[in-house]
C-alpha cells in the first residue's frame, strides 16, 4: 500500500511538470509519506522480575510484546489490563492456576496468594489484543513475579498452555521469529509441534537464531526463568522508611562533628 502511495505522488508530480523520472530511496520516504507511524519495539536490556517478552502476529507481521505482572498486599485478585480479548484473559487465568498448582515446585509460598492481589498489564493498551499464543508468555512473568527469580531479557516466547501444563502449537511463526530478531533477540522458545514450521525461515537469520521446543511448561520455566532468587524484601510503611533516614542523616552529622582535643599528658 505504502508503496502505490509511493508511485502515484511520483506519477502526479510528473504529470504536472514537477519532477521528471526519478528513484527513491530511504531518505525520501518521508517526503512522500509524511513521520514514521510504527516504530518495533525492542527488546529489554536486563532481566526483570515479573516482566517476560512475548511474541505477537499482527495484520502489518510479527511484533514483541511484553507481559508485566504486578503483586500488591490484597485478597487474592486477579486484575488484566492493556485491552485484552476473552481469550487472552483466559490464558491469563489457567496460567494462574497452573502457578499456584505447582507453588511448591516453584518455592513459591502456598498462603501467599490469599494474601497477594496480582495485576497484570500488556503495555500499548490502545491496541486490542486477542489469541492464546501468549500463554506462555503470561505464565513465565507470573512464575517471576511470585518467586522471586528474574526473568531472561534475550529470550522471547510463543506457546498456548493448557491446565495441565502443556505447551501447544500456535499460528505467525515465521512473522514472529522475523519480529524477535528485529527487536535483537537471539534466543526464541517454541512449542515442539511448531519445529515443522522453520522451513519458512530464511536460512541466514535460522542460523543467527537459537531455538529451544517445548512440550511442557516446566521446560518453558527452565529455559526462561534466572536461576537466581532476589532478595524478598518486606514492604516498609513510609513512615518507618523516613524514620530511617532521618536516623542515619543523624548518624553522618554527629560523625560529621569535630572532637575534643585529646590531652595524654602524664
Amino acid at each position: 500500500q505504502q508503496i502505490a502511495t509511493v508511485c502515484r505522488k511520483i506519477a502526479r508530480d510528473f504529470a504536472t511538470g514537477k519532477t521528471r523520472a526519478r528513484s527513491v530511496d530511504a531518505r525520501d520516504l518521508q517526503e512522500y509519506l509524511g513521520p514514521i507511524i510504527f516504530i518495533p519495539e525492542v527488546a529489554e536490556r536486563t532481566d526483570e522480575i515479573g516482566v517476560s517478552t512475548g511474541l505477537a502476529w499482527t495484520s502489518a507481521g510479527g511484533d514483541i510484546l511484553f507481559i508485566e505482572a504486578s503483586k500488591m498486599k490484597g485478597t487474592g485478585t486477579l486484575s488484566i489490563t492493556g485491552q485484552l480479548g476473552d481469550v487472552m484473559k483466559e490464558s491469563a487465568q489457567a496460567a494462574l492456576t497452573y502457578v499456584k498448582a505447582h507453588a511448591k515446585e516453584l518455592e513459591i509460598e502456598d498462603t501467599l496468594f490469599e494474601k497477594t492481589d496480582i495485576h497484570i498489564h500488556v503495555p500499548a493498551g490502545a491496541i486490542p489484543k486477542d489469541g492464546p499464543s501468549a500463554g506462555v508468555t503470561i505464565i513465565a512473568a507470573l512464575s517471576s513475579l511470585m518467586s522471586q527469580r528474574p526473568v531472561r531479557h534475550d529470550i522471547a516466547m510463543t506457546g498456548e498452555i493448557t491446565l495441565r501444563g502443556k505447551v501447544l502449537a500456535v499460528g505467525g511463526i515465521k512473522e514472529k521469529i522475523l519480529a524477535a530478531r528485529r527487536a535483537g533477540i537471539t534466543t526464541v522458545v517454541l512449542p515442539a509441534r511448531n519445529e515443522k514450521d522453520l522451513v519458512d525461515i530464511p536460512e541466514h537469520i535460522r542460523k543467527q537464531m537459537k531455538f529451544t521446543f517445548v512440550r511442557e511448561v516446566g521446560e518453558v520455566l527452565d529455559a526462561v526463568l534466572c536461576s537466581i532468587v532476589l532478595a524478598r524484601v518486606e514492604a516498609i510503611p513510609v513512615e518507618a522508611r523516613r524514620a530511617r533516614v532521618r536516623e542515619r542523616v543523624q548518624k553522618r552529622r554527629e560523625r560529621a562533628k569535630p572532637r575534643p582535643a585529646v590531652n595524654s599528658g602524664r
